[in-house]
């Protein structure tokens, strides 16, 4: 039994003190705007606890304790992560991040940064992928205020047992694909694409129904994939990554238009190129623990030559060829926008 005990009158003492606590606190700390920022990652996750609630920290403190952003992960306010974007836009939330690829082609500019061969650091990439927004987005989100683009690092091959230094060597295999366009670029690669939910990979890798996933190591501690995998190859370091997904932290319109200008000026001074930049630079951090990992259990680490990746992405053309098509359709010069992406991808990375 523990040392510690109360008698019935301390512990009325507590309870009234418990409950009076929140009254006083509450009103010490009233805010004039309360946003709901939703996301789908559980709150263990890095990128809920590197940035998200710091990010929400340093508005409040910079506006006096008047704005209150209040976090809830792992879409506690209902709903399934493809409809974060239609919550922002419709109200539900105030603020909300969203992966593109969950709502293929509905937004196509931001998605063009989750094709294959699109990244370089997830910094550089996030900058770039801000700008082109800028330059080409502006009436993707409708309704919507976006405060933030990026991209996660580059992703890796992360497999069973088969290293990957050449084309050759992805002949026949199963690698679970992270989004329709890099399916289609596997397949041309001759592998064969294989696509469920993320939450299903390990036991496809446990059972050995697939060969690898493409991921970034970011992802390494919440799938254990430095156990269910013995081989982790990536592109040489200095060029075009496999892919990497892309995000929008949004806000609701309504929400933002609302707010006093001292207030809105707090969440311009908290969002825009610059904070894009510091999720990408947050994101390359995060793969230092993944790849630990992986290095301290002892796996196999294959670096794919910068040429074999240039003759891949002259291989896999078609696929960029194909999102040049949709982004017309969409109303826009979609050769020319791929063009200016590569600029801005190489010029932020040089």
């Amino acid at each position: 039994m523990s040392g510690f005990s109360v008698n019935r009158r301390q512990m009325l003492g507590i309870m009234g003190g418990a409950l009076a606590a929140p009254a006083i606190i509450g009103k010490a700390r009233a805010a004039e705007v309360t946003l709901r920022l939703h996301h789908m990652l559980p709150p263990v996750a890095p990128m809920h606890k590197a940035f998200f609630e710091p990010w929400a920290k340093t508005i409040r403190a910079q506006s006096d304790g008047r704005i209150d952003i209040q976090i809830f992960p792992a879409m506690q306010l209902g709903g399934k992560p493809p409809q974060l974007a239609d919550q922002v836009a419709n109200n539900v939330v105030d603020i909300a991040w969203t992966l593109t690829v969950y709502t293929p082609g509905r937004y196509p500019v931001s998605e063009t940064l989750s094709l294959p061969f699109m990244v370089t650091t997830a910094e550089a990439t996030s900058v770039a992928m801000h700008k082109f927004m800028d330059e080409f987005g502006q009436d993707e989100y409708r309704g919507m205020k976006p405060l933030a683009f990026h991209v996660h690092a580059g992703g890796k091959f992360h497999m069973r047992d088969q290293p990957i230094q050449s084309q050759a060597d992805l002949d026949g295999l199963q690698i679970r694909a992270p989004n329709q366009s890099v399916g289609k670029a596997l397949s041309i690669l001759g592998a064969e694409p294989v696509f469920f939910p993320v939450t299903e990979m390990a036991v496809g890798l446990a059972n050995g129904v697939i060969d690898g996933t493409c991921l970034p190591y970011e992802v390494v501690p919440a799938f254990k994939l430095h156990e269910l995998t013995s081989v982790h190859c990536a592109p040489a370091e200095g060029g075009r990554g496999l892919y990497a997904n892309s995000f929008g932290l949004l806000m609701a319109g309504d929400a933002y238009d609302r707010m006093p200008d001292d207030l809105k000026a707090v969440i311009d001074a908290n969002s825009g190129i610059e904070l894009s930049r510091q999720i990408g630079k947050q994101f390359d951090s995060f793969e230092s623990v993944g790849y630990k990992m992986c290095a301290d259990r002892g796996n196999q680490f294959v670096e794919v030559p910068k040429d074999e990746v240039q003759r891949w992405q002259t291989a896999t053309q078609p696929v960029i060829d194909d999102w040049i098509e949709t982004l017309n359709d969409a109303g826009h010069d979609g050769k020319a926008m791929i063009d200016r992406l590569n600029q801005l991808i190489d010029a932020e990375t040089a």
